[in-house]
């Protein structure tokens, strides 16, 4: 296995394409910007909100700035569709503000990788929805999601 591959590989199955996906969504909790860059090309092309970019010293630069304004990121993702090499995911995450304010914000995902299984296309679309923090579910201890602990389905999200 070459050191650029990044398994699973597609052509998805319902197996891989779910571990693709929690792969993901633990890199992400993680907040290890240089770690989860390495998931994706070197010329990955995202599309995040309204922005668009490419390559992985942008992503970094993005997720460093994106975790330094929301507070205690927690994420979850679920595949919702696959097809050779696309997935096709939904998430949430909880974070809060500088100010204490809670957000739950609710995306979409469309993800197409490379024969060495790295995202070379990422196009997120997200909407925020304030909580208070009563209504967090988020609420497993430390960065990474408990195999155990719920997921978007099963909280009822």
């Amino acid at each position: 296995m070459s050191q650029a591959q990044r398994p699973p590989l597609p052509p998805f199955t319902p197996e891989t394409a779910a571990q693709k996906a929690r792969m993901a969504e633990d890199a992400w909790n993680s907040l290890d910007a240089q770690r989860v860059s390495l998931a994706y090309t070197a010329d990955s092309r995202w599309r995040n909100r309204s922005e668009f970019f490419s390559g992985r010293e942008a992503i970094v630069a993005f997720l460093e700035r994106k975790w330094a304004t929301e507070i205690q990121y927690r994420l979850i993702k679920e595949v919702w569709a696959f097809h050779e090499n696309r997935i096709a995911v939904r998430f949430a995450y909880e974070h809060h503000d500088a100010a204490g304010n809670w957000y739950r914000s609710h995306g979409n995902e469309q993800w197409e990788f490379d024969e060495n299984g790295l995202m070379r296309r990422r196009e997120a679309s997200i909407n925020d929805v304030p909580i208070a923090e009563a209504e967090r579910k988020f609420l497993w201890e430390g960065r990474i999601r408990p195999a155990d602990y719920p997921g978007l389905t099963a909280l009822g999200l």
